[in-house]
């Protein structure tokens, strides 16, 4: 009897043992796992981003394997970094990390309220843009990325532009939180498809594309809001108010409106 108690503590004292080491070892397993299918999850990030830059410059084919898409990116594609403060160019590697650029004051600026249309709250002082080029290497249009803040969510997309600096050849929205039905039907291709030929700025240059409540009709600068959901048409609406505006893109387009990639 006199044993009973320290057999017991014995018997505790594995226990608490096996489920330290239990512990231990899934806490190993699940670190393997997460660094091991980093590199994977990397991959499937740029793999879709590259999916919905050739989507929106039309390039994307129906049925197309991972190994054409790559191809067509490659061949197709020329990823540029542009400076925002100076409208200027510089070879990019398609690496640009943007939430990065955000955190530091020495990439990033602060907006104030009469700047910050999209409310961004702050805006990287470079952005990666992608020149689109045709089998001989000539550029034929641009794509942009555009954000700016819906009804419930930042909403990301990218917008294919020509090189007249002026006309939509396409959007796509590739991440955001609206409602589906509503304001998810950002990602109606019915709805993306008014904005292929549509006006970006008027002939003195400033910034003229336009959600229209009740119906576009013909309006080269107009686009049908999206029914029902009138705040996250407002947050479109917004965030093109600032990305063509002087502290987003603007200045750039006044350069490619003026022909800076009419030679390639």
């Amino acid at each position: 009897m006199a044993n009973e108690k320290p057999k017991n503590n014995d018997s505790v004292g594995r226990t608490f043992l096996v489920v330290f080491v239990l512990c231990l070892i899934c806490s190993i397993v699940v670190a393997g796992s997460a660094v091991g299918l980093k590199a994977q999850q990397q991959e499937q990030k740029l793999l879709d981003k590259q999916r919905n830059i050739l989507d929106v410059a039309g390039l994307l084919k129906p049925n197309m394997t991972t190994a054409e898409m790559k191809e067509t990116y490659s061949s197709r594609i020329q990823p540029e970094l542009l400076d925002l403060k100076t409208a200027t160019l510089e070879k990019g590697d398609g690496k640009f990390d943007l939430k990065n650029a955000l955190r530091s004051d020495e990439t990033s600026m602060t907006l104030s309220s009469e700047q910050d249309l999209a409310r961004i709250h702050r805006r990287a002082d470079m952005a990666e843009i992608y020149l689109v080029k045709d089998d001989q290497g000539k550029t034929t249009e641009l794509v942009l990325p555009v954000y700016g803040s819906g009804l419930w969510s930042m909403m990301y997309a990218f917008i294919s532009i020509d090189v007249d600096g002026v006309t939509s050849r396409g959007i796509t929205y590739y991440s955001h939180g609206e409602t589906p039905g509503l304001g998810g039907e950002v990602d109606n291709p019915q709805w993306r498809r008014q904005w292929v030929g549509k006006k970006l700025y008027n002939s003195q240059g400033v910034p003229a594309i336009k959600i229209v409540r009740g119906g576009a009709g013909d309006n080269p600068y107009g686009v049908d809001g999206l029914s029902g959901a009138t705040l996250t048409s407002n947050g479109v609406q917004h965030m093109f108010d600032f990305w063509l505006g002087d502290n987003g893109f603007g200045p750039f387009l006044k350069k490619v409106r003026e022909g800076a990639l009419k030679d390639g």
